[in-house]
This record gives C-alpha cells, sequence and structure tokens, in this order.
C-alpha cells in the first residue's frame, strides 16, 4: 500500500475517534493509530465490510472491515428501512432473530433487537443460542416479514457473520438483496438508531422449540424401522454449537434412544477450545467423535457446525474404520433413501422435485432421472433451493434439496439447510441399512453399483486481504479467457461461463444457454470421459475453491479400492495440470 492509501485509511479510522463511537471503540482505534506496524489498521479501514446478498461476514474488531455493533449496526438500519418501505401497508411488521455460540453474537442479536425496536419494527427474539433452521421455522411459524441470525456457520473464531431472511424463511433473493444492499449502503454511523423500547421486544423459548420439534418429527418416513433398531448405537457431536439444544432432542423424538454425546464438545464456546477448525467438514473437528466410536463400536457418528445448517457424517468402512464420508455422498444417501422409501409406499405421484446445487455430483440428477422425478440445478446456497421452492409452490411437491458442503433440506417446513432434521433422518437411514444386515457405509456402495461410480474432492485456494483478492479475479480472468483445452487425458468438450449464461462445445464450437435466473461468477469444465470441474470464489471467505468429479464404473464391492485409488489419482494428475 503506497503512502496516499495509507493516508486515506489513517484518515477513515480518525473518524471513529468521534463522539458517535463509544469509549472503548475509541480507544481501540487510537492504539491501531498509534501502531509501529500499520498492518492491522489497514486491514481494519482499507474497505467497509460489504453488505453483500448473503449478508455480512467477517472477523470481529473495530473498524469498516470488521463485525462489531456499529457495521452490524448499519445492516440492521438498513434492512429496517426496506422492510418500512416494502410492507408500507401493514400496520406491523415483524422480525425473528436468532444467534450461534460466536463470541459477540448476543451482544449483537441484542444490539439489533433494539435498533428494530427503535424502527417500529416488532422483534422475536430467541431467549439463547438456536441452531439456524428454527430461526427459518419461526419467521414462517410468526408470520414475519424478514429475519436475521448472527452466525458466521464454520468460519474460525474469530469471524461472526449476519444473515437476513425473507417472509418465507429463506434467505434472500432478488430483487430485495440487491435493494437491501443499496439500502445498508447509505447509512452513516449517525443514521443508527440504537434505543428502541422494550414492549417490542418478544423473548422466545421453550414453546417454539416445541413447535419446530414437532415439524422435524413428520420428517420420518419409516418410523417402524426406527422402532425395530431404536438401540442403535448414535454418536453425536455439536462442536460447541447450537445443535446440543435441539440434535438430541430430535433424535429421541424420532425415537432413537442410544444417543451418545462427547462431554467436552458440549460445552457451549465461541472459542472452539478442542477444534482449530468448527467445520465438519475437516476430519480434525470429528477426531473425538470417530475415537469415541471406535472404542463403542458405533453405527454411525454426526455432527453439526456451530448453527447447526450443517451436518458431517463418519461411518465404519469395510476396513473397520470411521472415515468421514463427503457432503455430495451424504446428500446422495438422502437423496436415495427418501425416493426408494417414497416409491415402496406408492407416494410418488409424478409431481414430485428435488433440488441440488451446480457444483455438487452429478450422481443425485442421475438418481431423480432413472427415478422420473424432475430435478434442478441452482447455485451454491441454500436460498436458491428455497427460490424453486417459493416458484413451484402449491403446483409440484418438494421432496428434497442438498449440496456438497455438507448441506441437506429434507423438508420445506424451514427453507435452509438443516442439520437438525437431517441429523435425525440420517440416523433413521442407518437403521435402515441395519434392517437389510447392511452397514451405512456398504449402502453407500449399493448405490454405486446400482446407478455408476464418482468420486469428488474439493480444493481451495486462500488469498487474504486486498492482493488476495486481487489474485482471485485474476485467477477467474485467466480461466474464463484461457480455459485448457483437456485434463485427465480428455479433451475438454464443454465450457460453462456463468457470469454470461453461455455454454460453448470446445469441440463442435456449438453456444446454448445456461438455464439460470442471474450471472454468477462460475465456471464448469466437463471433458469428454465425464469429469467435472467447477471454479468459484467464495461469497464469505477470501477463497477461491475447485471442485472436481470423476466419473467411474464398479461391478462389484472387491472392485471399489481400485476404482477409488483410480479416481484420486486422476484428480490429483488434474490438480497438477492446473497449477493447484
Amino acid at each position: 500500500m503506497d503512502n496516499q492509501e495509507l493516508q486515506e485509511v489513517r484518515a477513515k479510522a480518525q473518524e471513529w475517534l468521534s463522539d458517535t463511537y463509544d469509549a472503548e471503540t475509541r480507544e481501540k482505534v487510537q492504539a491501531l493509530l498509534d501502531a509501529d506496524d500499520p498492518t492491522e489498521l489497514i486491514d481494519s479501514f482499507y474497505r467497509s465490510l460489504e453488505f453483500g446478498t448473503g449478508g455480512l461476514r467477517g472477523i470481529m474488531g473495530v473498524g469498516t472491515n470488521r463485525m462489531n455493533i456499529y457495521t452490524v449496526g448499519a445492516a440492521t438500519q438498513g434492512l429496517s428501512n426496506y422492510l418500512k418501505k416494502n410492507f408500507a401497508d401493514l400496520d406491523e411488521i415483524k422480525v425473528a432473530i436468532g444467534h450461534d455460540c460466536r463470541n459477540n453474537s448476543r451482544l449483537f442479536s441484542e444490539t439489533s433487537a433494539k435498533i428494530f425496536a427503535a424502527n417500529g419494527i416488532k422483534a422475536y427474539l430467541f431467549d439463547d443460542l438456536r441452531p439456524t433452521p428454527e430461526l427459518s421455522y419461526a419467521i414462517r411459524e410468526l408470520g414475519c416479514q424478514s429475519g436475521i441470525i448472527l452466525t458466521a456457520s464454520h468460519n474460525p473464531k474469530e469471524y461472526n457473520g449476519y444473515k437476513a431472511y425473507w417472509d418465507d424463511g429463506s434467505q434472500i433473493v432478488g430483487p430485495h438483496d440487491v435493494n437491501i444492499v443499496n439500502e445498508v449502503a447509505k447509512i452513516k454511523p449517525e443514521d443508527i438508531k440504537f434505543d428502541g423500547p422494550d414492549e417490542l421486544i418478544e423473548i422466545m423459548g421453550e414453546e417454539m422449540d416445541n413447535k419446530f420439534l414437532a415439524e422435524v418429527k413428520k420428517v420420518s418416513i419409516s418410523p417402524d424401522i426406527v422402532e425395530r433398531h431404536k438401540d442403535i448405537k448414535i454418536i453425536y457431536t455439536p462442536i460447541h454449537g447450537t445443535g446440543v439444544k435441539l440434535i438430541p432432542a430430535a433424535l429421541r423424538e424420532f425415537g432413537f434412544t442410544n444417543i451418545i454425546n462427547i462431554p467436552e464438545q458440549d460445552v457451549v464456546s465461541g472459542d472452539f477450545p478442542t477444534v482449530i477448525s468448527p467445520n465438519p467438514e475437516e476430519p480434525a473437528a470429528m477426531e473425538m467423535a470417530t475415537k469415541k466410536a471406535a472404542e463403542i463400536d458405533a453405527d454411525v457418528v454426526m455432527a453439526s457446525d456451530p448453527d447447526s445448517d450443517r451436518i458431517g457424517v463418519a461411518v465404519k468402512n469395510d476396513k473397520g474404520e470411521y472415515v468421514i464420508i463427503n457432503g455430495n455422498q451424504t446428500a446422495l444417501l438422502f437423496f436415495y433413501y427418501i425416493i426408494v422409501k417414497m416409491k415402496e409406499a406408492g407416494k410418488l405421484k409424478g409431481n414430485e422435485f428435488v433440488v441440488k446445487t451446480i457444483v455438487s455430483t452429478e450422481m443425485i440428477a442421475e438418481v431423480a432421472r432413472r427415478n422420473n422425478i424432475e430435478y434442478y440445478d441452482v447455485y451454491t446456497g441454500f436460498k436458491f433451493i428455497a427460490e424453486v421452492i417459493r416458484d413451484n409452490e402449491s403446483k409440484k411437491k418438494y421432496i428434497g434439496g442438498g449440496e456438497e458442503s455438507f448441506g441437506f433440506m429434507p423438508s420445506d417446513f424451514v427453507r435452509d439447510k438443516d442439520a437438525v432434521s437431517s441429523c435425525a433422518l440420517m440416523a433413521e437411514i442407518t437403521a435402515w441399512a441395519i434392517d437389510q444386515g447392511k452397514t451405512l457405509y456398504e449402502l453407500l456402495q449399493d448405490i454405486y453399483l446400482e446407478y455408476g461410480f464418482s468420486r469428488e474432492k474439493m480444493k481451495y485456494v486462500v488469498r487474504k486481504g486486498k492482493s488476495g483478492a486481487e489474485e482471485i479475479q485474476q485467477i477467474m480472468t485467466k480461466f474464463r479467457n484461457d480455459p485448457p483445452k483437456e485434463l485427465g487425458g480428455s479433451p475438454m468438450e464443454w465450457v460453462k461461463d456463468y457470469s454470461t449464461l453461455v455454454a460453448k462445445n470446445l469441440i463442435t464450437g456449438e453456444e446454448k444457454k445456461v438455464d439460470q435466473k442471474i450471472t454468477s461468477n462460475v465456471l464448469q469444465f466437463f471433458t469428454k470421459d465425464g469429469t467435472k470441474i467447477s471454479v468459484r470464489p467464495s461469497g464469505t471467505e477470501p477463497k477461491i475453491k475447485f471442485y472436481f468429479e470423476v466419473a467411474g464404473e464398479v461391478k462389484s464391492r472387491s472392485d471399489f479400492d481400485t476404482v477409488e485409488q483410480k479416481a484420486d489419482e486422476k484428480i490429483d494428475a488434474i490438480m497438477d495440470e492446473l497449477g493447484l
């Protein structure tokens, strides 16, 4: 950063020394200004933390590029302004507010409740931390126009975030998302109304929990199978998060009786003391649970992330080791089970549909196609799955939606990914496998034997700060302007560019439109032999993500090791070709 840019940052920081800000904030800003090394000052003030279409997410601290009561306050004030414009004809505008276990989450949620109240908006605030799916449910149950939850999902402990929801309980999509972004961008610190009346804030508690759990119970498809195997050994860990509140209760609602916890990880803490990252996608986060599973020979191991929208699942493989199955495999098990059991019960009427995200495995599409179920491909994020449900409301029946990043939504009584319902249903799937004399791992193998094999991996490259954001953009530009001609020994066939919504066949020169409502900064490459590579910058973290999927064929259980090894070698070779 040159001297002029540094002076601009310092000037921005100086503004935070005014009386608009509280004494503690002013003191911390002054310390940054006085420090010999300006790195932290620069990162805290070089830009404003943007309220994007997914809300806010960032490191906590003072500054325009940090999560604090002023950036959260601006988001809430902007959202309040938009709600008052959009619902001007209503006598009362209502919002629901939830939060996770993170440091400052309660402070940010209470601050937001007061701001909504100061704007004449009725705020329903949970009495303590709650899972994200329950917040989505509460919006629908209470007839709210909007809602927010303070969470940074599975990010490291330094982060917090703010997600905004619309009246159907889904995260906000167009045109409201862009309109709210514009409203938030107008807010100056002095515009934020921090002191609302307590009479407009209503605390929610156990009554909402009980209503939510009653809906979760309806997700069960085969209560008879659960009854036969109610004592299967289920290990569950909330990894210090909100799942401790409701997931064991949901498992009991289904009828399961043998739920084994990890006491050290039942401790609610925003410091996540037993893990480096509270992300069930990472084996280290589930290590304590899988260790316990090996000791007691558990039937399934499950974990949820801090706000309980993601589910991690570990199973015992054919070598007796507990391994985490990836998010694609988890989603595949859900889709397969739901479709097979509905088919058996004669409940498929021909108007059912499922939804997956474009970066998720094509196996889901194959299972749907072969069972004459309509499927939709959408962008990453459950707000897009919820949008498809909204578009098909009262015309078609939603029976499941999922994505590769460990998220699944088995029912539409919520409109966001739901680890509470998903954990309970995964336990039921485990019981179903056992009812057939199989393990969950063998059930997964059977799906591959019936529908074909695929192997998926995700690799991300982290590039932090301003220079990192520029480098990520350069990587996307390079791939866009000069796509690879061949990958993994197979010629490139199709390139889909979601920023232009054009798919081009590099072999024939044919072009066709990509079926999406809006553009997105995503590229996909499809080779002639069925390999798929997706590339996208993360919307919430300083990362660019690469998703790999290669196809294979298995004829018997004994083939799996060889086929998996070949697929892994192929993915590794493609990564090398791409310089990853």
